[in-house]
């Protein structure tokens, strides 16, 4: 039978980053079925491109082979979704890119980021691979790329809800309802955005490219239309 998912808080408390040493440990590596390993070489412009996005795609079908065998699938798109936020972060991203901090020192902090955050045992390992490879600087590429994946395999679609202020749980299930009506679509996702310059209501975007537009910008752009104000714009 066909179900909705509700939204999950991607990150509900963004975990403390120490960048200070932490005490080493021990894992098990995770085995992935492409590159034996060390660095990749990087090429620049259009090329480079398309090989980081051919990369990046082949190591979201790797954890997503291994988190659908441990039946975790859900938990690692959590722990994706997180990872992704947390090296939105300058911060973050700035200090893993450091080419003269050790690898040891990229692996305590990410010890310090897993064990924070919850993370599944195989998602601090795909890291550990990561740096390791040097290839850290693909996470966010790869966390668009598993979203992906995931979506293939449990035959969900996303949908994207931007609205203004925080929409109720039970709104975002009617949103979630309506998607499923006119996708057939076994299960829908929400994800939320926030952007004030739609001034009020909400908009939903859906397979990519379909729009649902309620928002009071929308409609205040539509009367400026017929009455021939193409030129106006709205304060905010």
């Amino acid at each position: 039978s066909k179900h909705v998912l509700i939204p999950r808080n991607t990150l509900t408390q963004k975990p403390i980053l120490n960048l200070s040493s932490l005490p080493g440990t021990t894992f098990t590596p995770l085995k992935l079925k492409f590159f034996s390993g060390g660095a990749v070489r990087r090429s620049t412009g259009a090329s480079g491109a398309r090989m980081s996005a051919t990369a990046a795609s082949s190591y979201a079908a790797a954890l997503a082979d291994v988190a659908a065998a441990n039946n975790t699938l859900d938990a690692t798109t959590a722990d994706i979704e997180k990872i992704d936020e947390i090296f939105s972060e300058a911060q973050v991203s700035d200090y893993f890119a450091n080419p003269t901090l050790a690898v040891e020192k990229k692996r305590k902090l990410i010890d310090e980021i897993a064990e924070s955050s919850g993370f599944q045992p195989h998602t601090r390992n795909f890291l550990y691979i990561l740096v390791d490879a040097q290839r850290i600087d693909l996470i966010n590429e790869i966390a668009k790329e598993f979203e992906l994946v995931y979506n293939s395999l449990t035959e969900t679609e996303l949908a994207v809800v931007t609205s203004v202020v925080k929409l109720e749980s039970q709104h975002l299930a009617q949103i979630a309802k309506q998607v499923q009506k006119l996708t057939g679509t076994k299960n829908v996702r929400i994800k939320t955005l926030l952007d004030p310059s739609l001034v009020a209501g909400f908009t939903v975007r859906y397979s990519g490219s379909k729009l649902i537009d309620m928002s009071v910008r929308k409609q205040l752009e539509d009367i400026a239309a017929q009455l021939e104000l193409g030129d106006i714009s709205l304060a905010v």
